[in-house]
C-alpha cells in the first residue's frame, strides 16, 4: 500500500528519505523518452515526475501513461547527471505524485541541496 498522502510537502520529505535508502528513484519512460509534462504550478513549465519507490510509479503506468515503462535510476546517477541536466533545461522535478497526480514541483537545484542535508 502506498505511503503517499494529501500531503504534498510529506510525500517530497518521502521521495527524498525512501529514495536515499533504497539508492533508486522511479520513473516512466517509452520509446520518444521520459515522461514529461506541462505543470500545472507554474506557466510555461515542464514537469518531469519521478517517485521513490517502483509501486508508487506503477500507479500511474494507467490509461494515456500506460504504454510507458516503469524503470528505476540509480540515486548518484539521478543527483549528479540528471539534476544537472534538467536544471539547464529548466525542467522541474514532480516528487511522489499521489493517485490523484497531487505533488510538490521543485526545482532540480532545491531538490539537490536536500539530498546534501
Amino acid at each position: 500500500m502506498s505511503k503517499l498522502t494529501e500531503d504534498t510537502q510529506a510525500n517530497l520529505e518521502l521521495f527524498v528519505q525512501e529514495s536515499k535508502s533504497t539508492q533508486l528513484v522511479w520513473g516512466l519512460r517509452n520509446e520518444e523518452g521520459w515522461l514529461s509534462c506541462e505543470s500545472t504550478e507554474f506557466e510555461n513549465s515542464e514537469v518531469m515526475p519521478f517517485w521513490s519507490n517502483k509501486a508508487d510509479a506503477e500507479t500511474h503506468n494507467v490509461e494515456e501513461w500506460e504504454e510507458f515503462d516503469v524503470l528505476e535510476i540509480p540515486l548518484d546517477i539521478f543527483v549528479e547527471d540528471w539534476l544537472l541536466t534538467l536544471a539547464e533545461d529548466g525542467v522541474l522535478i514532480g516528487t511522489n505524485w499521489n493517485a490523484q497526480l497531487d505533488g510538490k514541483e521543485v526545482e532540480p537545484e532545491e531538490l539537490a541541496k536536500m539530498y546534501a542535508e
